[in-house]
């Protein structure tokens, strides 16, 4: 549905044009120091204001309405939320009948019969990944001393990020991007061998990001034309060190101990100036569609801190299942 975990827990809620947003977190351990400011700065790196970004501008301010007492968390369930200010609902209302070509407005009629929210898409928004980088910032204090860092590597197709999207503002259209994330001094021997694999639970919370289509680990699809003496990493010392990580750190499901390394596509914003074709429910007919109003050129630029929480959320989860079966490794 609408959570993942099995020990850490985490449930998004709200709607892109609704009252608010926000996250539940089941699970959070007790003593951890927090407060609203410890989100922003992450939460912050979220935000739009850069070019090719959305001009549509919210504070994204955080307000702890549970599991937090005199700074510290309780071990109770942690909700957090934060209210939309800048809403446009009106703009979303043709989509109804006239559904943007790639985005989730006919899936999302289909699937909840007609009464799904189309303002600003509704929960099939972007604007939900506030509620994952919010629990993203615990998972990161979870992992300590893990270090989980993302940046977008290139954009439309090549190495020059503001190159590409200068180019697609010019021509009404929007572009996606690759993200490298890395997670450096990870914990070792997380993850299980068949149905509960690293790579599987890290995909499991990225594709919870609206737009990504794809991921890989280590030397992912490269791995398929290479041999045996090619990709296989030869350890270096007592410690598990390998001289290459085409593996990006996992083996047989589990983390080995060296960094860990993934890409992810994300594709491009569906909702463009440019003219399209689409079908109108309404009518029956073929029509043309140009959409209007405020929308990312490249939805990949604020991208990777929400990656980065994702992958954070499915170590953490990993990390508390670990240490509720084998206790702490040390």
């Amino acid at each position: 549905m609408n959570s993942f975990g099995k020990v850490f827990r985490v449930s998004v809620f709200g709607e892109s044009h609704g009252s608010a947003i926000g996250v539940l977190i089941d699970g959070c351990p007790p003593g951890i120091k927090l407060s609203p400011d410890d989100f922003m700065q992450d939460l912050s790196r979220r935000r739009s204001g850069a070019k090719g970004t959305t001009p549509r501008s919210e504070t994204d301010t955080p307000d702890i309405l549970s599991g937090v007492f005199n700074g510290i968390t309780t071990g109770a369930p942690l909700m957090l939320m934060t209210r939309n200010s800048d809403r446009r609902p009106g703009d979303y209302d043709k989509f109804r009948n006239i559904p943007r070509p790639g985005h989730a407005d006919y899936t999302a009629a289909v699937k909840y019969s007609g009464f799904a929210d189309m303002r600003g898409s509704g929960h099939f928004s972007g604007r939900i990944t506030w509620g994952l980088v919010a629990a993203g910032v615990i998972a990161k204090i979870i992992l300590q001393p893990s270090l989980v860092k993302a940046k977008l590597i290139s954009a439309g197709g090549i190495d020059d990020i503001e190159k590409a999207v200068s180019n697609a503002l010019s021509e009404g259209d929007s572009i996606g991007g690759i993200i490298e994330c890395r997670i450096s001094d990870p914990h070792k021997a997380l993850g299980e061998p068949f149905f509960y694999p690293v790579e599987s639970a890290i995909s499991h919370a990225v594709f919870a990001i609206p737009a990504v289509k794809g991921i890989e680990f280590g030397s992912g699809f490269r791995a398929a034309s290479m041999k045996g003496s090619e990709h296989n990493d030869s350890f270096v010392d007592e410690t598990g060190k390998t001289l290459t990580n085409n593996a990006g750190g996992i083996n047989g499901g589990i983390t080995n101990g060296n960094e860990i390394v993934f890409r992810v596509a994300v594709k491009p914003t569906s909702s463009i100036a440019v003219k399209q074709q689409t079908f109108d429910f309404g009518r029956k007919e073929m029509t043309w569609l140009n959409v209007k109003g405020r929308h990312d050129t490249c939805i990949a630029l604020r991208a990777p801190v929400i990656v980065e929480a994702a992958a954070a959320i499915a170590l953490a989860d990993l990390l508390m299942i670990d240490r509720a079966i084998h206790g702490s490794r040390g």
